[in-house]
C-alpha cells in the first residue's frame, strides 16, 4: 500500500493543529494533541499518518525535457531567425547562412533547457535538507525511524549533531542549543527552553520554546512534541513560497524580445517597400523579389543570439576566476541593471564567526590580552578563564563547539594561552554546565601549588549581581563598581556586541556536589568580553563602490535589531535608527503603506521568509531592479523572486544555491562588485554589437532604398548583400565580445530596467551612420558609373569595408581609437584584417568573379573605394570628439 501524499496545511484535521504552540504551556500542548511523554501508540500513529500524510515536502509537477525544449522556440527573434534560415536555404540557395542560423538556434535552445533543468532542482534540494532519521519515543520505547514517518504528537529526542526532523514544541531541555542560522539568519545557536513565549507574533528566532525542521542541534539534549510536519512546518512554508515564486525575465531578455519584434516588423516593411519601388521602376520581378528578400534577411543580425551567448559565456568564465559561479547565463548581464542589492548579514557581510572584539579588566578598564606577562596577573587570569572555561573540541581550523566558546578559545590561544598546555597545569576537576535559568557556566580547576580555582562565565549583569569585588589588570583587588559595569555593557551593546563577564573564586578544597551552587556567589569579577560576528574587512569598500555605481545596498537579516544596525553603521549601509525596521513593524504595514517607505529603509531585522518576499516585491513595484543575496533556506523564496538571486557557495544551503542565478564561491560580498562590473561590461559589448550591426544593416538598406529615388540603378545584387552580411556580422561581431571595459563603467548609474536597447542616442547613431554609409556608397556609384569605372564592384567594396571602419570606431562610446590603440582588442583587429582579405579575394581571384559578379579593380579604383569607405570611421570619431567636449563643458560648469 502506497503512502499518502503530503496534506495541504489548510486541509489538516483541527484535532492535530495547535496554533501558536510557542505561547502555550508544554503540558497543554501535549493535552491538545492527545499525546504524552511516553509517546503515541502504534494504532494512533497509523491513524494520524493516514490523516496527515508523511513528513515530507511534495514533489511539484516536473516539466518534461520536451516541454523545456519547445519553450525555447517561443521568442520572436528566434522565430525570425528560423524564417531567415528557411528563406536563405531553399529560396536563395545560401545554405551556409542556413546552417549557421540553425546552429545558433540549437545552441540557444540547449543553454535554455540546461537553465530550466537546474531550476527544477530547487524544490528537490529543499526536500533533501531535513534529517533522514529521527529518534522517537513510541509506546514508551525509543526507536530510530525515517524522518518521513513522523507524525503530529510524536515525542522526538534531540541531542548534539542531530538535524531537527519536524517542527517541535520543546517539552524538556538540558542546555539544548540549536543552530538556526539557515532558517533565521541568527549567527549564534539559540538556547531552547520549556517555558512558553507570550508574544504570539514573536519572530522565529525569538520562539525559544520551539525547534524547527531542518535546523541543527549543536549542544545539550532535549525532547519535543511534533506540532507540524511536511508543508505545515516552517520549512514547508518556504517550499510553498519557493514554488509560488515566478522566474523573472532579465532586462536583456526583455530588451531582445522587444528588439526582435521591432526588427521583424521592419524586415517585413522593407521587403514590401523595396519590391514596390522596383515594380514602379519597371525592374525585373524575379530580381526585385530576390533583392527584397535578401535585404530582409540582411536586416536581421542573425549573429546576435550567438554573440549574446558567447559574450555571456566569456563573462561567466571571467567571473569564475573572481570566485563567482554563474548558474543562469543571462544573470551575468542582469547585474548591470541592479539598483538595489538586498543582502543577508550573517556570512555575507560578516565572516560568520563569533570573535572577541573588546575586552576589559574586572575594574572595566579596556585593554588587550596579547603580550601580557606575569606581572599583569589580572589579564592572565582572564586569558586562562577564556581558555579553560569552555567545552570546545578539535584543533586548528577544525574546532567544534558553541561559536561563543570557540571565540574565547581562539582569543586565548592568540594571546599565548593555549588550552592544551593550561589543562596540563590546571586540569578540570568539576563543572556546572550552562543552563538558561542560571545563565551561567562554572568550571573548577586544580592548581599546581595546591588548592583550586573556579571560573564562572555568563551574562555580564548576572556575574556583577553575584560578585562582591573585582580585580584590575595587575591582579589587585578593587571595589566592584556596578555603575561602571552597567555603562560598559550599555556602550558595547550599542555597538552590537554580545557582552559576557567572567568571575573567579579561589578554593582550598574541591567542593562536594551539594556545595557546587555556592561557587557562583561571592565572585570576583576578572573581566568583560564583547563579542560580535564582525564585518568582512573588505565589505565596507564594496558597499562604498556600490554607492558610487548608483546601487543601494540593503541588509535583510533575522538577527537582533541592535546587532543589525551596528553592523550596518560600520559598513556604511545605514547611519540612523530611522533607516531600520523590524519584522513585527513590517507586518503591521500594508503593502501599499510599505511601498511608500521602502526606499528609505536600509536595514531589516528579525524578518521572516514571507517578509523578505514582501520587501523584494515592494521594491520591484517601485520600479527598482533587485538583487538578493543569501545563504539560508529562509532566503530561497526571495532569491527566486528577485530579479537576480545570488547565493553563498561555502555556507550556502543547497536550497539557496538551486534557487539562485549565481553563487559566490568565496561567500564574499565584495565579489558582487566584480560581478556588477562584469555585467555592465557584457551589456556594453552586446550593445556595441547591436550598434555596429544595425548601423551596417542600415547602410545597406539606405543604399537600396535611395538609389532608385536619385535615379540610380539598384546597386547591389542579392549575392552581394548576403556576402556582406556573412563576413561583417560574424567574426568582427564576435570579436566585440572581448572588448575591454570602459574606464567609467563603475562611475555611472545603473541602466533603468525599462530602458530601451536604443536609449542614449543609439537609435539616432544607427540612422545617421547608416545614412553616411549609404551616401558614400551611392556617391561611389554615381562617380564611378559616370567615369566608366567598375562601379558595381566598387560599390560592393565600399559598403563592405565601410563596416570595418564602423566596427573599429564604435569600440568606445567616448574614447578615440587613437588613444585606445588598435592592439587593445587583438581578436577584433584580426577579424578586420581577415574580412579585408576576404573582400579582396572576391575582387582579385578570377575564379570568384563568376560567383560574386565582380571585376578586377585597378589600383586607383581600389584606393578611391578605400578612401570613401573610411567616411564612416571619421564620422564616428568626430561624433566622439563632440561628446568629449560636451562632457568637459558640463564638468567645468559643475
Amino acid at each position: 500500500m502506497s503512502r499518502p501524499a503530503p496534506v495541504d496545511p489548510s486541509a489538516i484535521d483541527p484535532r492535530f493543529v495547535v496554533e501558536s504552540a510557542h505561547t502555550i504551556a508544554a503540558d497543554a500542548v501535549l493535552a491538545d494533541l492527545a499525546t504524552a511523554p511516553r509517546g503515541l501508540t502504534a494504532d494512533e500513529v497509523a491513524v494520524r499518518q493516514e490523516a496527515l500524510g508523511p513528513n515530507e515536502l511534495p514533489e511539484g509537477k516536473k516539466r518534461t525535457v520536451l516541454g523545456m525544449i519547445s519553450s525555447q522556440f517561443k521568442d520572436f527573434l528566434i522565430l525570425l531567425l528560423i524564417g531567415a534560415a528557411i528563406i536563405s536555404g531553399p529560396l536563395l540557395k545560401e545554405w551556409a547562412d542556413t546552417i549557421a542560423i540553425v546552429v545558433i538556434v540549437i545552441l540557444n535552445a540547449v543553454i535554455g533547457v540546461v537553465q530550466e533543468y537546474r531550476a527544477e532542482r530547487a524544490m528537490e534540494a529543499l526536500r533533501e535538507m531535513a534529517g533522514t532519521v529521527a529518534s522517537v519515543r513510541r509506546d514508551g520505547s525509543v526507536v530510530e525511524i525515517p524522518a518521513g514517518e513522523l507524525t503530529v504528537g510524536d515525542i522526538v529526542l534531540l541531542d548534539a549533531g542531530r538535524v531537527v526532523p519536524a517542527d517541535l514544541r520543546i517539552i524538556e531541555s538540558a542546555s539544548l542549543r540549536i543552530a538556526e542560522a539557515a532558517l533565521t539568519g541568527e549567527s549564534v545557536p539559540v538556547e531552547k527552553r520549556v517555558e512558553q513565549i507570550h508574544a504570539a507574533d514573536a519572530p522565529l528566532g525569538d520562539r525559544l520554546s520551539m525547534a524547527y525542521k531542518g535546523t541543527q542541534v549543536v549542544y545539550g539534549r532535549g525532547e519535543g512534541v511534533v506540532t507540524g510536519i511536511g508543508l505545515a512546518t516552517e520549512i514547508g512554508k518556504i517550499a510553498d513560497l519557493l514554488g509560488a515564486a515566478e522566474d523573472q525575465r532579465t532586462p536583456l531578455q526583455k530588451r531582445l524580445a522587444a528588439f526582435g519584434r521591432t526588427l521583424g516588423l521592419v524586415a517585413i516593411g522593407l521587403t514590401a517597400i523595396v519590391f514596390a519601388i522596383g515594380m514602379i521602376r519597371g525592374e525585373d520581378i524575379l530580381t526585385m523579389f530576390m533583392t527584397a528578400v535578401s535585404l530582409a534577411v540582411a536586416a536581421v543580425p542573425e549573429a546576435l543570439p550567438a554573440i549574446t551567448t558567447i559574450a555571456l559565456a566569456f563573462g561567466a568564465s571571467r567571473l569564475v576566476k573572481q570566485s563567482v559561479l554563474v548558474r543562469k547565463l543571462p544573470a551575468v548581464e542582469t547585474l548591470g541593471s541592479v539598483t538595489y542589492i538586498c543582502t543577508d548579514k550573517t556570512g555575507t557581510l560578516t565572516i560568520n564567526k563569533m570573535t572577541v572584539e573588546h575586552v576589559a579588566a574586572g575594574d572595566t578598564t579596556p585593554g588587550a590580552l596579547e603580550n601580557r606577562n606575569e606581572t599583569a596577573e589580572g589579564w592572565c587570569w582572564l586569558a586562562r578563564a577564556f581558555a579553560l572555561s569552555n567545552d570546545v573540541s578539535g584543533e586548528g581550523d577544525a574546532l567544534v563547539g558553541d561559536p561563543t566558546e570557540v571565540a574565547f578559545y581562539v582569543a586565548a590561544e592568540k594571546a599565548g594561552f593555549p588550552r592544551t598546555a593550561l589543562e596540563a597545569e590546571m586540569p578540570r576537576s568539576a563543572e556546572m554546565p550552562f543552563d538558561s535559568d542560571r545563565k551561567l557556566m562554572t568550571t573548577v580547576h586544580a592548581l599546581s601549588e595546591g588548592g583550586y580555582v573556579s571560573f564562572t562565565k555568563g551574562a555580564a549583569e548576572v556575574i556583577v549581581e553575584r560578585a562582591t569585588g573585582a580585580m584590575d589588570g595587575d591582579g589587585k583587588a578593587v571595589a566592584l563598581d556596578a555603575d561602571a559595569a552597567a555603562a560598559l555593557v550599555e556602550e558595547w551593546s550599542e555597538q552590537g556586541l554580545r557582552v559576557l563577564a567572567f568571575g573567579m573564586r579561589r578554593l582550598e578544597h574541591l567542593p562536594a556536589d551539594h556545595e557546587m551552587a555556592e561557587l557562583e556567589a561571592g565572585l570576583t569579577v576578572i573581566g568583560y568580553a564583547g563579542l560580535v560576528d564582525p564585518p568582512r574587512e573588505e565589505a565596507a569598500a564594496a558597499v562604498s563602490t556600490c554607492r558610487t555605481a548608483g546601487i543601494i545596498p540593503v541588509m535583510i537579516t533575522g538577527d537582533h535589531p541592535a546587532t543589525a544596525l551596528a553592523i550596518a553603521r560600520r559598513l556604511g549601509i545605514a547611519d540612523r535608527k530611522e533607516q531600520m525596521i523590524t519584522g513585527p513593524e513590517l507586518d503591521a504595514l500594508s503593502l501599499e503603506d510599505f511601498e511608500g517607505r521602502v526606499e528609505g529603509i536600509r536595514v531589516y531585522a528579525r524578518v521572516a521568509p514571507e517578509q523578505k518576499l514582501k520587501i523584494v516585491q515592494a521594491l520591484q513595484d517601485r520600479g527598482e531592479f533587485v538583487a538578493m543575496t543569501g545563504d539560508g533556506v529562509n532566503d530561497a523564496p526571495a532569491l527566486a523572486r528577485a530579479d537576480i538571486g545570488v547565493s553563498m557557495g561555502v555556507t550556502g544551503t543547497d536550497v539557496a544555491k538551486e534557487a539562485s542565478d549565481m553563487v559566490l564561491l568565496d561567500d564574499n560580498f565584495t565579489s558582487i562588485v566584480g560581478a556588477v562590473r562584469e555585467g555592465r561590461h557584457i551589456f556594453d559589448n552586446i550593445r556595441k554589437f547591436i550598434k555596429y550591426a544595425l548601423a551596417a544593416n542600415s547602410g545597406e538598406i539606405w543604399t537600396i532604398l535611395l538609389a532608385p529615388l536619385v535615379g540610380l540603378h539598384i546597386p547591389l545584387l542579392p549575392i552581394h548583400i548576403l556576402w556582406i552580411n556573412l563576413v561583417t556580422d560574424g567574426l568582427p561581431g564576435l570579436a566585440l565580445s572581448s572588448e575591454p571595459a570602459e574606464e567609467n563603467i563603475m562611475r555611472r548609474a545603473p541602466r533603468a530596467p525599462s530602458e530601451s536597447i536604443f536609449a542614449d542616442g543609439l537609435g539616432f547613431h544607427i540612422v545617421w551612420v547608416g545614412l553616411v554609409m549609404g551616401a558614400a556608397t551611392l556617391l561611389t556609384q554615381a562617380y564611378a558609373d559616370a567615369n566608366g569605372m567598375h562601379w558595381q564592384t566598387m560599390v560592393f567594396t565600399v559598403l563592405c569595408l565601410s563596416q570595418m571602419g564602423n566596427v573599429l570606431a564604435i569600440r568606445s562610446d567616448r574614447r578615440s581609437i587613437f588613444s585606445m590603440g588598435l592592439f587593445t582588442n587583438k581578436p577584433l583587429l584580426g577579424a578586420v584584417v581577415l574580412t579585408f582579405a576576404l573582400q579582396l579575394a572576391t575582387i582579385y581571384i578570377p575564379a570568384l568573379h563568376g560567383v560574386f559578379k565582380t571585376d578586377t579593380l585597378t589600383l586607383g579604383e581600389l584606393a578611391l573605394a578605400l578612401a570613401i569607405a573610411s567616411m564612416s570611421f571619421w564620422g564616428i570619431e568626430l561624433e566622439k570628439l563632440i561628446k568629449r567636449r560636451l562632457d568637459a563643458r558640463q564638468a567645468a560648469a559643475a
